[in-house]
């Protein structure tokens, strides 16, 4: 096993590195792993933890095809990526080590996106690569190194609080995470670090820059790194051909035919563009997909007023606390106000109602819940309970 060799420049910024991996000993005597995409987030925290003095071994899953993925830009965890990645960890004099985990990417989580676009729902595979590869199996491989903790580029903070760790909004909203990490286990997060959480992305460009790492301008990454240019249909169709049977467009209010469709892995609920059903007195939406009929039901913006919502297979993080609950529905959505009925965390089921209506919740999303910035935990949204 190697040690960090290479001379580390001085932070450009104020930041006290050792303090950001809360080691349970001096940094000298500590490991830390990274987890590395090849892209700026873990390259910095990489370069952060040489310079705590730990000893540091970089990490990237292979988790899709080398070949296609070269030349790519913003991809994730294969082609080019890898050689970034690479390519810090020898910057840094720091070990790096690949692991091909294609097949268990395609598992896990490409086959899922694809079953679940063809029931009618719309998935989230991001959070999955978390729940398994990206967490499960990394922290698996960080413990058999021996490491004090595993670090990854999320933008979350790991606080510490009366019962141990909490994993907490970023301090920029603009870069939260958290949405995608509600799957973390109270033992994961105890191990977990987070080191960007507290940080704007222009101060950890500037930190990438500062210690000299060819990636510091490099794009941020897509939302779903397998898909190319968005075509997420076309990934679906290949691997579900039967992804491509085409239906009938269905009013939801009258239950006149209004058209035709290609298939429904082209819709979700929510949608209003590529409906192509014109001459109707106001605009129109996709209210809800049914997938044993090949049917997209369309209807005004009304018909997207959801009162509550089932949520399956939960996970919660620390105790529930006895003060207002939040919940995201949507990645990009506000935290807004509800309440929580079941319990929640241990894979069972809990509703959850709205203060007021929320509009374009979708099965097939996440629900994360919170209380103020700390994230309680969440699942996965099952059905909705119309507000109309």
């Amino acid at each position: 096993m190697c040690s960090t060799t290479a001379t580390i420049p001085e932070l450009p910024v104020s930041v006290n590195a050792e303090a950001l991996f809360d080691l349970p000993r001096p940094a000298a005597d500590c490991r830390i792993v990274v987890a590395m995409s090849g892209g700026v987030d873990s390259s910095v925290v990489a370069a952060l933890a040489a310079k705590s003095g730990a000893e540091v071994i970089g990490i990237t899953l292979q988790l899709y095809d080398y070949g296609a993925a070269t030349g790519r830009k913003g991809a994730c965890c294969a082609g080019d990526d890898i050689r970034d990645a690479r390519m810090v960890a020898d910057r840094l004099g720091m070990a790096h080590y690949v692991f091909d985990h294609e097949s268990a990417f395609r598992e896990d989580v490409v086959e899922t996106f694809a079953d679940e676009y063809l029931a009618g729902r719309t998935p989230i595979p991001c959070i999955r690569c978390n729940m398994g590869p990206k967490f499960t199996d990394l922290l698996r491989m960080a413990r058999e190194l021996g490491a004090d903790c595993l670090a990854t580029g999320h933008y979350v903070r790991r606080i510490m609080g009366e019962s141990g760790a909490q994993l907490h909004r970023a301090l920029d909203p603009a870069r939260d995470q958290s949405y995608f990490l509600y799957g973390t286990t109270q033992e994961q997060l105890d191990y977990l670090r987070f080191p960007l959480g507290g940080m704007p992305k222009s101060e950890v460009r500037t930190i990438a820059e500062g210690f000299g790492l060819a990636v510091a301008a490099k794009p941020d990454s897509q939302d779903i790194c397998f898909v190319p240019d968005g075509d997420y249909a076309s990934i679906v169709k290949k691997m579900r051909p039967e992804g491509g049977r085409a239906g009938q467009i269905v009013h939801a209010e009258s239950g006149e035919l209004l058209g035709e469709h290609p298939g429904i892995i082209h819709y979700t609920v929510g949608q209003r563009r590529g409906l192509d059903v014109g001459g109707q007195p106001e605009p129109l939406y996709v209210v809800a997909l049914n997938a044993d009929k090949a049917e997209v039901r369309v209807g005004p913006k009304r018909l997207l007023a959801v009162g509550a919502a089932l949520v399956v297979e939960t996970n919660r993080i620390g105790s529930l606390p006895d003060q207002p609950l939040s919940a995201k529905v949507r990645s990009l959505a506000k935290p807004v106000p509800i309440t929580l009925e079941g319990k929640l965390g241990d894979g069972g089921n809990v509703s959850i109602r709205f203060a007021t209506p929320e509009f374009g919740v979708s099965p097939g999303q996440a629900a994360v819940i919170y209380a103020d910035e700390r994230v309680v935990g969440g699942g996965w949204i099952d059905s909705t309970t119309s507000a109309v």
